[in-house]
């Protein structure tokens, strides 16, 4: 039976904690701190947009503040993480290497997956070689035939055939180099992996859906597929299996229709203590950030409506290009369209939104100032230009 119910606040704060947004780092982050942070948010979505920090760099200091991006290439280069197809492309804990190597062999028995193979099989086939006999590459290692500049939907082939065999996973990415991938062969990256260590289909979806749950810290069922991009039906049947095992429980929360589900360990702090669920982290949010990527979950949790409108043409766009979301002691208050403008050290926040009905008092303003200069400082862009509603 779903225990008592909790308010929507308690909800939004469970979801917050989990995902290492309810209060400031109480010390300076070390590097072990950058794979700890990942590990509890099961995945980091990778962009590339650099137009203030690029989206993983700055979902980290969202969540620790003043640190070294460096530490996150380290970690790939070290092997602790990896890259793979997740909720999108994404940085992963080693850990879950087994799981995703199940999905890789999964996919690849799809039919466009065979059909774009067969069409260009010599050509891909020749990649896969000159990397066993020459090492890790590079797509910019390789100079476009056709002509073209490329874009990130009209890659050369020589790119399409190493993101075949990353998704094949026959490649890893073993590091990054100046963001760009740099690929070689799985069995040097991994060089003890053994395909006999992959778990079955079912286990990896069970595996899966219960890393969902514990990152979302309280979620309603249909939140889940989306973390990790899975079969809706397969995890709705895994959270079947969670429900009867007791590794997920039910809970009741203020104005849902039906219970919501946290993991054995929430619902161990929620019949203890809720004490410290009392939001204080004023911070910005990446686009990309795994609080929001979801939209009808950010609408139905925090009623915030927000879309990516850096891939919309100029004219469709509302507020601008680049939006980052401003978080204000759980609750989203308020977006803004930043610029970095690293040559000249200048943090440029081109306008300023505040939130529908919402009165902003000085203190949420200053404390929102207050944000920006962190991220500024952290971006080595100190001097900031800020637009009326922040600079009154």
């Amino acid at each position: 039976m779903p225990a008592a119910e909790i308010s929507l606040a308690t909800a939004r704060a469970l979801m917050l904690n989990a995902q290492g947004l309810l209060h400031p780092r109480p010390a300076l982050a070390a590097k072990q701190d950058v794979l700890q942070t990942i590990r509890n948010l099961g995945v980091l979505q990778i962009d590339t947009i650099n137009v203030v920090a690029r989206s993983p760099y700055l979902a980290l200091w969202s969540r620790l503040g003043e640190y070294s991006p460096a530490w996150l290439e380290e970690c790939l280069a070290e092997g602790t993480l990896f890259e793979y197809w997740a909720h999108a492309a994404c940085f992963i804990p080693i850990e879950q290497y087994p799981y995703h190597r199940r999905m890789m062999l999964e996919q690849m028995r799809y039919h466009h997956y065979q059909a774009w193979y067969l069409e260009h099989q010599a050509d891909t086939d020749a990649i896969l070689s000159h990397v066993q006999q020459h090492g890790a590459v590079r797509s910019a290692d390789f100079e476009r035939k056709d002509g073209k500049k490329g874009t990130w939907w009209d890659w050369k082939i020589e790119k399409d055939a190493l993101e075949y065999w990353l998704a094949a996973g026959e490649m890893m990415v073993v590091r990054r180099d100046k963001f760009q991938r740099v690929y070689d062969l799985r069995d040097r990256v991994l060089a003890a992996w053994s395909d006999d260590a992959v778990p079955s289909l079912e286990e990896t979806m069970r595996y899966f859906t219960l890393q969902s749950v514990r990152a979302l810290g309280v979620c309603q069922s249909g939140w889940v597929a989306d973390y990790y991009r899975l079969p809706k039906a397969a995890a709705a049947k895994a959270l079947r299996t969670l429900l009867a095992d007791g590794a997920v429980s039910e809970i009741n929360v203020e104005s849902w229709p039906e219970p919501a589900l946290v993991s054995t360990e929430v619902k161990a702090r929620l019949d203890a203590d809720t004490t410290s669920l009392q939001p204080t982290l004023t911070t910005l949010l990446s686009p990309f950030d795994s609080l929001i990527w979801d939209r009808k979950r950010a609408h139905q949790l925090f009623d915030y409506d927000f879309s990516i409108e850096c891939y919309l043409p100029a004219q469709k766009r509302k507020y601008g290009y680049y939006l980052l979301s401003v978080l204000h002691h759980g609750a989203l208050v308020a977006r803004l369209d930043a610029k970095a403008h690293r040559k000249e050290g200048v943090f440029e926040v081109k306008s300023f939104y505040w939130e529908p009905g919402l009165t902003p008092s000085d203190e949420m303003r200053a404390e929102i100032r207050a944000a920006v200069q962190r991220c500024a400082d952290w971006h080595r862009t100190p001097e900031l230009r800020l637009p009326q509603p922040l600079s009154e």
